[in-house]
């Protein structure tokens, strides 16, 4: 069965982007050492892989997946990926209102809610899991209960200013138990189960 799984690369003070992203600057000032543990890579997904075998482990997982949740302002900030984001799996854009112009290419805009749009990426993942993107979306996932597991990597850095992955969450008690601890080199891969939201 599926799985919604967050892949983030974050700070260890918890930023997820520096400050000033936007259109033209997705990560914003000194975000991109956030994703120091990909290779420098081209039009090609595969071109990021990392060399390292827990950089590799993690970034084959996340090419592994059936389907891509992402927020509108998340699309929007990465070009939309053209439409692809990789092997031409289904995009799910969650949003208050689609724009008038169409999704590029496999992405689609949602418009009704989180929950619908998991149901709509479950039932077209094949059984592969899903990739989440972005931080108001996962806050989404975590509030509704639909996120099954986090994997997040962490950077030996403080940021001091930005976006933080977990900024918005209501006060309720989110229970993570930890599925894998992989280090590699200039980073730290953490996979967590969500396990529980109030003890």
């Amino acid at each position: 069965m599926s799985k919604v799984v967050l892949y983030m690369s974050m700070s260890l003070d918890g930023f997820i982007a520096g400050p000033d992203d936007g259109p033209d600057h997705g990560l914003g000032v000194n975000g991109e050492r956030l994703h120091a543990w990909l290779r420098a890579g081209g039009v090609d997904p595969g071109s990021y892989r990392p060399v390292d075998g827990p950089g590799a482990t993690v970034f084959d997982e996340v090419m592994a997946t059936g389907a891509v949740i992402v927020g509108r302002r998340t699309f929007e900030f990465a070009g939309g990926w053209a439409g692809d984001h990789h092997d031409g799996v289904p995009i799910f854009v969650l949003t208050h209102a689609a724009p008038e112009e169409p999704a590029p290419g496999a992405a689609r805009y949602v418009t009704d809610g989180i929950a619908s749009c998991v149901a709509q990426a479950k039932a077209a993942a094949g059984g592969r899991d899903i990739l989440l993107h972005g931080a108001a979306t996962a806050q989404a996932c975590l509030r509704a209960g639909l996120l099954d597991e986090m994997e997040l990597q962490l950077m030996p850095v403080l940021l001091g200013q930005g976006r933080r992955l977990f900024e918005d969450l209501p006060p309720d008690h989110i229970e993570l138990e930890l599925l894998r601890s992989l280090d590699g080199p200039g980073v730290l891969h953490l996979r967590y189960r969500v396990r529980s939201a109030g003890g």
